[in-house]
């Protein structure tokens, strides 16, 4: 392995990796088919958008007032009204069975409150077995009884605080919105890693190892030469999933496209690093698979950042999501595609990312040479 670094035999390497892959239709339905099908999946799939809730009454008032605040949960576009019970027990049945999201009772004297400018007694029982869905549900029913109180006073009475809400970069609060961005960077984890995990130890199950190991070829030409080819294959795929973020799933991307791209060669570089490590560790292509499964998928999904905030995460966990390389392109590619956010916001996601590069690369470096002295 001694001599000088070679640009020919790094290009034969290269070469020979790329054909590999053009043989290999299993390799190739991965680096291609793979992220488009899981982006499409979770992309449609996830979501935090509850809609459809339906809602059961049970009106023990039967006057107009009582009606009309009805009619405004059947004006919304997050409810329907599936039931009109008589008493209790249906209404239990209706939750326990699970056809009602969301149950309304409305008291005696609710009309009678309401005329003489007192507060009106209403329940609004939410199943709880989804504490999300129920969180949601009493959130919506809220902003329909405050709908209905601003509609009833008719502008008599001034409040105290006119608040005037805005919310910026995900206006109308598009889940798909916030979701996809991140979706991008785990899905690329899974791929990159994935895709290198099976070189090296493909090689030593072929036996092709130990021919390499007799040439002149170095280590960090066989490195080098190994990820090149799938390097641009995951830049490809960035770029096609960043397209399908824009045209099939409605995000916009505000900010710079090239910081973007130059942000996630970078991340490519851990990724694919990180792959070859694994398989460098394990000669066997399926144990370094299901390593390269079990070390990206579930720190990616999990403690990225990408569906759960990390503030609300124990301190312990917090430092550990340090060591999560898509936590860093997950906070790049939602702050570029909804705040278009310049380069200089995000220097410290830069530097981790770079740094994780340079340590991953280096490890399998080393335990590459380490493995074939």
């Amino acid at each position: 392995m001694a001599g000088r670094f070679s640009w020919r035999r790094l290009g034969a390497l290269i070469a020979k990796e790329s054909l590999h892959i053009r043989r290999d239709p299993r390799s190739l339905a991965m680096a291609f088919v793979m992220p488009l099908v899981l982006l499409v999946l979770f992309g449609w799939a996830i979501t935090l958008d509850i809609q459809n809730l339906n809602v059961a009454v049970y009106d023990r008032d039967q006057t107009q007032p009582s009606r009309s605040y009805l009619r405004a949960f059947e004006g919304s576009s997050y409810f329907t009204l599936i039931a009109h019970v008589e008493d209790y027990p249906s209404l239990t049945r209706l939750l326990d069975s699970g056809e009602a999201d969301l149950a309304v009772v409305l008291y005696p004297g609710f009309a009678e409150a309401l005329e003489a400018g007192r507060s009106a007694p209403a329940q609004v029982i939410a199943d709880g077995a989804d504490a999300n869905t129920g969180t949601i549900a009493l959130g919506y029913a809220e902003a329909v009884t405050n709908r209905f109180n601003a509609e009833l006073v008719g502008g008599l009475a001034e409040p105290a605080i006119d608040n005037r809400l805005r919310v910026w970069y995900n206006p109308e609060l598009k889940s798909r919105w916030f979701i996809v961005p991140g979706l991008i960077a785990v899905i690329m984890t899974v791929i990159t890693a994935l895709l290198t995990s099976l070189t090296v130890s493909r090689e030593w199950e072929q036996g092709t190892m130990e021919q390499l190991i007799a040439t002149p070829v170095q280590g960090v030409e066989l490195l080098v030469g190994k990820m090149t080819p799938y390097l641009i294959i995951g830049l490809v795929d960035v770029l096609v999933s960043v397209a399908m973020a824009i045209w099939v799933f409605g995000v916009p991307l505000r900010g710079s496209f090239w910081f973007l791209m130059a942000s996630g060669t970078l991340f490519m570089l851990g990724g694919l690093g990180l792959g070859i490590l694994i398989s460098t560790v394990a000669r066997s292509q399926l144990v370094a698979s299901q390593v390269a499964m079990v070390a990206t998928f579930i720190p990616a999904f999990l403690l990225s950042g990408f569906l759960y905030s990390i503030d609300n995460m124990p301190p312990a966990l917090q430092w550990v999501t340090h060591a999560v390389q898509a936590r860093y392109y997950v906070a790049i590619l939602k702050d570029v595609f909804l705040k278009a956010s310049p380069p200089i916001y995000l220097v410290n996601e830069v530097l981790f990312l770079t740094v994780f590069a340079i340590v991953v690369l280096g490890l399998a470096l080393f335990k590459f040479k380490k493995r074939i002295d």
